[in-house]
């Protein structure tokens, strides 16, 4: 989504797992992280003809220094299998058109220069031997709400990393669940996301509250419509009088005496949205995942004790120049 100015939050290290089981397991939304070093990190290439890098470079620097400042014992890039699901689609049928490819129904419109460069970032993930994890028919944020799902039943911390709001509505202090938002400040100077963040900064107290927000707010960006005129504040406000978006509607179909003038009539003409709009905001929780995630979380999102592939890790740092880059996040790993 297309972030506001949010209010500054202090960024904070790591959780403080002391004496509560394993350390935090850390989601990386990968699309966002590699757009971003995309368009942040400039093209040097003096000779044309070799292959672009800066997604690559930007991606796998952004790597070491979530590691390195955050210490998380998991980590996994969650990937978009379907970057825009049928049933999203078919709820809201507006839903990312805006970036489908001329004359494309399902290819995302994405820059010539990265194109060619996201093939060789998961080709760096395996050779590193970091997760990546996608599902069919699902995006990469569905992916990330079913992993912090699975976390936070066994007990784990969850370190979110994103520069995409969606994602707001999974924070839970009590779970331990937070987001590192990089739209300002990037990933060296990530906003953290908890619950006083959203009170302070939306008017709202909970990630669920948020999404609440969030369908009445709506996202131009996601070609989410939302309630016409109903913007944040009145958003926040409305949620703190009917408790959230369910106690709301009951009130527009009870025609409730507090819902007066301009307002009672937005949101009874959005009546229809507003029953289908939640199903494209709230990320799936239970999306299927790989067989060794279902066995055994902690060990199929490990950091690796070794580099997984020297040769195609090889390969690609001559291919793609990342020989500094590949360095970087292996001796964050502390591989040597």
């Amino acid at each position: 989504m297309t972030p506001s100015e949010p209010t500054p939050s202090p960024v904070a290290r790591s959780h403080d797992a002391a004496g509560q089981g394993p350390g935090p397991l850390m989601l990386i939304d990968a699309a966002s992280l590699y757009f971003r070093a995309f368009y942040g990190v400039p093209d040097r290439r003096e000779d044309p003809t070799q292959p672009p890098n800066n997604a690559i470079r930007g991606f796998l620097d952004m790597l070491a220094t979530l590691i390195s400042a955050h210490r998380p014992t998991g980590l996994v890039a969650c990937w978009d299998d379907d970057w825009r699901p049928a049933f999203r689609v078919a709820a809201v049928p507006t839903y990312k058109t805006h970036r489908l490819a001329d004359g494309s129904v399902d290819a995302e419109e994405t820059p010539d220069g990265l194109a060619p460069q996201v093939p060789a970032i998961v080709g760096a993930l395996a050779a590193v031997g970091l997760a990546r994890v996608g599902a069919a028919g699902y995006e990469a944020d569905d992916v990330i709400g079913t992993l912090a799902t699975r976390a936070v039943a066994a007990g784990r911390p969850v370190d979110i990393v994103t520069g995409d709001r969606d994602l707001f509505q999974l924070v839970d202090d009590a779970a331990r669940v937070r987001v590192l938002y990089t739209a300002r400040g990037g990933v060296r100077d990530a906003t953290v996301v908890d619950q006083g963040y959203l009170r302070t900064t939306y008017g709202v107290g909970t990630g669920d509250l948020y999404a609440d927000l969030a369908v009445l707010r709506g996202d131009p960006s996601d070609g989410l419509p939302g309630v016409p005129g109903v913007g944040e504040k009145t958003a926040a406000s409305l949620l703190g009088t009917y408790g959230d978006l369910g106690g709301l509607i009951a009130a527009i179909d009870a025609v409730d005496i507090r819902l007066k003038g301009a307002v009672a009539k937005k949101l009874a003409a959005s009546r229809a949205y507003l029953d289908v709009a939640p199903a494209v905001v709230r990320v799936a929780r239970d999306c299927p995942l790989p067989t060794d995630i279902d066995a055994d979380l902690d060990a199929a999102t490990a950091l690796p004790r070794q580099v997984a592939d020297l040769r195609l890790l090889s390969e690609l740092a001559v291919e793609y120049r990342l020989t500094t880059n590949f360095n970087r996040l292996l001796a964050a790993l502390q591989l040597g």
